[in-house]
C-alpha cells in the first residue's frame, strides 16, 4: 500500500521538475558516460564502466521512488486549512516556555520540509507534538536534547 502525502502545489511542482529531470537529462548523462566508459576497452576490468552502471541503478531507484511519491500526491487547498487547531500546512507560532524564544513554522510533508524556510515536518517530533493543539495550549514534545515544552500562540495559513 502506497503512501498518501500532502503537498502545496509548488512543492508538488518542484518533485515533478525533479522527476522530469532525472528521466531526461540525468539518464542522458548516464548513458554518455557508460558509453564513454565501454569505449575504454575489456568490461570485465573497467571500474569506470562499473561506476557508471551502478549510478544508472542508484538514478533509475530514485526515478521510481519519485514516480511512487508523485503518484500518490495530493495537493493541499491552503485556503480549507482548519486554523482552529494546528494541521498540515499550518503556520503556527510558538513560544519555549524554558527560554521565551519565539518561532514560526509551517507544518508540511517530509519531502518539502527545509528548516532554513521555516517548514518543518508533520512527521518531526516537533510537527507531530504541535498536531491538533489549540491557540493557548502545551505541548510537550521529546526530542534529541530531552523534554520541550512550547506553547502555542497563534495559527495561521
Amino acid at each position: 500500500m502506497a503512501k498518501i502525502s500532502y503537498y502545496t502545489e509548488e512543492g508538488l511542482t518542484r518533485l515533478k521538475n525533479e522527476l522530469s529531470d532525472l528521466k531526461t537529462k540525468g539518464r542522458a548523462d548516464i548513458a554518455r558516460q557508460i558509453a564513454e566508459a565501454r569505449d575504454k576497452g575489456d568490461l570485465s576490468e573497467n571500474a569506470e564502466y562499473d561506476a557508471a552502471k551502478d549510478a544508472q541503478g542508484l538514478l533509475e531507484l530514485k526515478i521510481s521512488k519519485l514516480e511512487d511519491i508523485v503518484a500518490n500526491a495530493r495537493i493541499l487547498d491552503e485556503s480549507t486549512v482548519d486554523t482552529s487547531q494546528v494541521s498540515v500546512l499550518s503556520k503556527v507560532k510558538i513560544k519555549n516556555k524554558r527560554n521565551g524564544a519565539e518561532m514560526t513554522y509551517t507544518l508540511v510533508s517530509e519531502e518539502e520540509a527545509d528548516l532554513k524556510l521555516g517548514k518543518i515536518s508533520v512527521s518531526s517530533p516537533i510537527g507531530k507534538g504541535l498536531l491538533g493543539k489549540k491557540v493557548g495550549e502545551l505541548a510537550e514534545i521529546k526530542v534529541p536534547a530531552g523534554m520541550m515544552e512550547f506553547e502555542v500562540i497563534d495559527i495561521g495559513r
